[in-house]
């Protein structure tokens, strides 16, 4: 039971930190928090290390480390050290997560396919359940709401219990009703979206397969009016259908219910592109494009990956490319031609700031990763998607999974070591 409350604290930590408020508002605190935690959790429930595991993860935190070393020496312009030693920061936190959960095998459980994935389908359980919530109490809330400011955010909350955006473009109006776009405890509606799908996916993939949590999955996903999120939802029912379903009529029904969801996305998709939510395409289409000719121009250790220098290559970059040629091919033109604000696309922003040798192998461990094993191709989509849409690959949560790669590589070949030894 201790044990159970542990895993179920340091998830709902591991989570938050890619994305939650909790961490953009608090984030030093929360990060000392959730490492002093991990560490008294190894000692509180008497977790006998593994000498395999121990080693494979002190070369994956070893290597790690001086991949973004030599891109701190190597970047084309001074980088911040305080931004590497945070990397490094979330690097060793990392590390110690995936160290902690796999360890308890020790104890007779095959920790990252059973604690592991237990504690984090109860913490999406939770957020799913506080995420309807937030969503209905806007309409009672919405003139009681205060704002709590950071340096890089803000938000609106009702007594520290739901938040909201004050950016334009998150009040949504239906049946002359106004909804706010569904964030949940994240820092956009984006963020909340991935977890749901995520749960989703755990939910039809590896649990019990409910009916009525599935319905109410989607239906939290459709408050986050994310595009992304609909689009990853649909190929997940698409994928699963194909798998599991088959009678034709059971199929058939399917696709009549689906009906509703694709016309959704549909509007939702051309909103985005050709309507009032433009920039927001424009701003990620931009943000896909540029960096790749950045990596081009500097391909081996690419600019460093302190975000203000970033920032600076990007606004006095210009593609020497004729992109719209291609692009209204398909009924797309690009319009942004430079910008000094961050990247939404993480990968893309591992590729310009890490150069392509370093993106190329971190995508490829991202792949290897040994911690979800059923239905690995539908999950490396979803969190490739995920992290193409959204600026979380170098979070904990999702750099937990390049991490698992590098310690499944290195516990192998301890292990034949071990045994020609």
């Amino acid at each position: 039971m201790r044990t159970r409350f542990l895993n179920n604290i340091i998830m709902f930590m591991l989570v938050s930190s890619t994305g939650g408020l909790l961490f953009v508002f608090n984030r030093n605190y929360a990060f000392l928090a959730l490492v002093s935690i991990i560490i008294m959790s190894l000692f509180y429930i008497r977790i006998r290390i593994k000498k395999s595991i121990y080693y494979s993860s002190f070369l994956a935190l070893l290597i790690i480390c001086a991949l973004f070393t030599i891109n701190y020496v190597t970047a084309i312009n001074p980088q911040s050290l305080t931004k590497y030693i945070f990397f490094g920061i979330t690097i060793f936190t990392t590390v110690l997560v995936l160290f902690y959960y796999n360890n308890q095998s020790n104890m007779g459980v095959s920790v990252v396919h059973n604690n592991f994935i237990d504690s984090l389908y109860f913490i999406l359980k939770l957020i799913l359940i506080h995420s309807v919530f937030n969503f209905f109490a806007y309409l009672v809330v919405k003139d009681n709401l205060f704002p709590i400011i950071s340096e890089y955010h803000e938000s609106l909350t009702y007594n520290y219990l739901f938040y909201y955006s004050p950016k334009e473009g998150n009040i949504i109006n239906l049946f002359g009703i106004d909804f706010h776009r569904n964030a949940g405890i994240f820092w956009e509606a984006g963020i909340l979206q991935i977890y749901l799908n995520i749960l989703f996916f755990l939910e039809i993939s590896i649990f019990k397969s409910n009916k009525k949590l599935l319905g109410l999955i989607i239906f939290a996903i459709l408050t986050t009016y994310s595009t992304t999120g609909l689009l990853l939802l649909i190929l997940q029912i698409i994928y699963f259908a194909y798998k599991q379903l088959k009678s034709n009529i059971k199929m058939l029904l399917l696709i009549v219910l689906m009906a509703p969801l694709y016309v959704f996305f549909n509007a939702n998709m051309n909103e985005k592109i050709y309507g009032e939510g433009e920039s927001s395409f424009q701003k990620r289409l931009f943000d896909f494009t540029q960096p790749i000719f950045i990596a081009i121009e500097n391909p081996l250790t690419g600019i460093g990956l302190d975000l203000d220098r970033f920032q600076e290559v990007r606004e006095e970059f210009y593609i020497n490319s004729d992109l719209n040629s291609s692009f209204r091919k398909i009924g797309v033109e690009q319009k942004v031609e430079t910008t000094s604000k961050g990247s939404t696309n993480s990968v893309m922003y591992l590729l310009a700031g890490m150069g392509f040798p370093t993106a190329f192998l971190f995508i490829y461990m991202f792949f290897k990763q040994q911690i979800i094993r059923d239905n690995r191709l539908m999950w490396f989509i979803i969190t490739f998607v995920s992290v193409m849409s959204s600026p979380l690959l170098l979070r904990p949560f999702f750099f937990l999974f390049i991490v698992s790669g590098f310690i499944q590589l290195f516990n192998r070949i301890t292990l034949y070591k071990q045994e020609i030894s």
